[in-house]
């Protein structure tokens, strides 16, 4: 699906995605990223979200967002009660929904000015 507004001054914004992969801009991406509208990151990111670990999550936080969200994919996927709590104590928001949704969301966001990390789990395609 494309994506095509514009963004302010956001760096990082997202333009397509479809199952196992998502376009930033004018790159295509087929490993899990962490955006914010500043920053990218790759290679912090697990496939899916039953390998998120402590290091994972930490990565996330230090970007010191006001909201997560974590696009587990396809197809919506719960995260752990651990990943939950975990943001839940750094007083941090997680929302959790399906890759499409998760880029819906953080555009909206972005465009809103909102604190906003987007934490997209690509390395896994479901039928």
């Amino acid at each position: 699906m494309q994506i095509s507004e514009e963004y302010g001054d956001a760096r990082y914004v997202i333009r397509a995605y479809e199952a196992g992969s998502v376009q930033i801009n004018e790159t295509r991406y087929t490993d899990s990223v962490l955006l914010t509208p500043q920053r990218l990151e790759r290679d912090c990111l697990p496939s899916g979200a039953e390998s998120l670990t402590d290091i994972h999550l930490q990565a996330i936080a230090s970007l010191e967002p006001e909201i997560v969200i974590l696009g587990t994919g396809r197809r919506f996927r719960q995260a752990d009660a651990k990943v939950m709590a975990f943001f839940a104590r750094m007083g941090i928001g997680l929302e959790v929904m399906d890759t499409g949704a998760a880029c819906r969301t953080y555009n909206i966001l972005m465009a809103e000015g909102r604190n906003v990390a987007c934490a997209l789990l690509l390395g896994r395609t479901e039928p």
